[in-house]
């Protein structure tokens, strides 16, 4: 979020919809469902496989939603029992702008849905492997740093490499890095990159790609001046 070419930033940026508990106030803004409950609508429906079938319900839905049926004689037939309820969900292009804020201040972190967040998979990772922040070979801008029992802290330790040595406690404190640090980095990587093969052939087979990728990222925390993490 905080790099101007990151490919997802203005995805990320735009609130589509978001859930409140509290929505006093803004009765007029949240989405309200009309529904059936499953005894009522069995009670109604007579044969209830034939109906979900010919709606293209699904058999295991705890209440029948009137949004979902499809056919007009069941609508007709249903529509008369139907409570409306009160979803939670605003959806942010119908509110106004002076209660844009007020609305998302109501809503939990888990509860907001972005523009990023409705893309299909496929559609995410083509965008995120034509993106210049990614830089695990095209895989995205997000990878684990390497499991704990990785020895390349140690090796960063014994060669005064203070960022990487701390990387499982930076981690583990979610530690925000910056281009300062990236600097840093850069360095230490230079001296890793002489010290792994002091140590064994095996260490620049296993962690030459945490190298290579620490490398990359450094380089566009510089270039884009965001933070980063190990993970």
């Amino acid at each position: 979020m905080e790099a101007k070419s990151a490919s997802c930033r203005e995805l990320r940026s735009t609130v589509v919809r978001v859930h409140v508990d509290d929505y006093s106030g803004i009765e007029d803004l949240v989405q309200y469902e009309e529904i059936v409950d499953l005894s009522t609508a069995k009670s109604k429906v007579g044969d209830w496989e034939a109906f979900i079938k010919r709606n293209r319900i699904n058999a295991e839905t705890d209440a029948v939603y009137m949004s979902k049926v499809k056919k007009e004689e069941d609508i007709a037939l249903l529509q008369p029992v139907a409570k409306k309820v009160c979803t939670g969900w605003v959806f942010m292009e119908n509110v106004p702008e002076d209660k844009k804020d007020l609305v998302i201040s109501r809503a939990s972190k888990d509860d907001i849905i972005t523009g990023w967040d409705q893309l299909e998979f496929d559609d995410m990772n083509e965008m995120c492997s034509k993106c210049p922040l990614s830089w695990d070979k095209g895989r995205g801008c997000i990878g684990a740093f390497g499991p704990d029992t990785s020895k390349l802290p140690g090796i960063a330790e014994k060669y005064n490499c203070p960022i990487t040595a701390s990387a499982p406690e930076s981690a583990k404190a979610h530690k925000i890095f910056t281009p300062a640090d990236a600097e840093a980095l850069l360095k230490e990587i230079e001296v890793l990159r002489n010290a792994l093969p002091k140590e064994g052939k095996v260490f620049v087979n296993r962690y030459g790609g945490p190298v290579d990728r620490m490398e990359a990222v450094a380089k566009i925390s510089i270039a884009e001046g965001c933070g980063w993490y190990f993970f």
